[in-house]
């Protein structure tokens, strides 16, 4: 596989992620990215000529099979740093993100796989996105988000959707992390709240805005 510029590589992984919503657009790509409508335009260009994307004018555009192949190697790569700076560095998961944006770059196949091997082979980042493994397959894992969880049916969190600042500071301040086992106490009507309950705390409420970030898989 060619090596790629920072920016290629961050056009293509900003493209998968929102390819999994349709047919990406210009302007999609633009506000994601902040840049102009016309260097979007000549990536575009660029990444076709190198067979990553199919790309047609006005029509949109998606990765072609390499293109995926690609990213999936990118977001591997950026992963396994999360994981490395939060088990081995002692990072918190608030943190992770921003320094393996930078880390995700370093190409070497070599170096990727040694360190997935000293790592033990993890399935999942600090936030329980999977990590794809050096054929870029990821492992489906079974999830149920907390706002559909039934009544006193207790799970264990095993991932948290957005991964803003402000959502893993209140997840913190409500100690709610990956592994946490939780159970729905009661669900309001008034506005989709919930009532949680945690370890042997004193169950409380989170909105459902919160609630709809958080996926948990069933407990024995």
């Amino acid at each position: 596989m060619l090596n790629y510029t920072i920016s290629e590589e961050n056009y293509i992984k900003t493209i998968h992620r929102l390819q999994q919503f349709g047919t990406v657009t210009t302007n999609a790509l633009a506000a994601k990215l902040k840049s102009k409508p016309a260097s979007i335009t000549a990536m575009m260009k660029k990444l076709k000529t190198k067979k990553l994307l199919n790309y047609q004018p006005y029509y949109g555009f998606k990765l072609s099979a390499e293109g995926n192949k690609v990213a999936l190697l990118i977001i591997r790569r950026h992963r396994l740093w999360e994981y490395f700076l939060a088990e081995k560095l002692q990072f918190s998961w608030d943190e992770v993100h921003e320094v393996a944006e930078h880390l995700e770059h370093v190409s070497s196949k070599k170096l990727i796989d040694k360190l997935d091997e000293f790592l033990g082979f993890p399935t999942a980042d600090p936030h329980g996105d999977p990590i794809p493994d050096a054929m870029g397959r990821i492992k489906n894992i079974q999830k149920v988000c907390l706002s559909d969880l039934p009544l006193n049916k207790p799970a264990t969190v095993c991932q948290v959707a957005d991964q803003s600042p402000a959502i893993l500071e209140l997840l913190n301040h409500n100690q709610i992390k990956i592994g946490t086992r939780v159970e729905v106490k009661r669900k309001f009507d008034f506005d989709n709240s919930l009532e949680i309950k945690i370890k042997q705390a004193v169950p409380f409420t989170i909105s459902e805005q919160l609630a709809k970030n958080i996926f948990l898989n069933y407990a024995e």
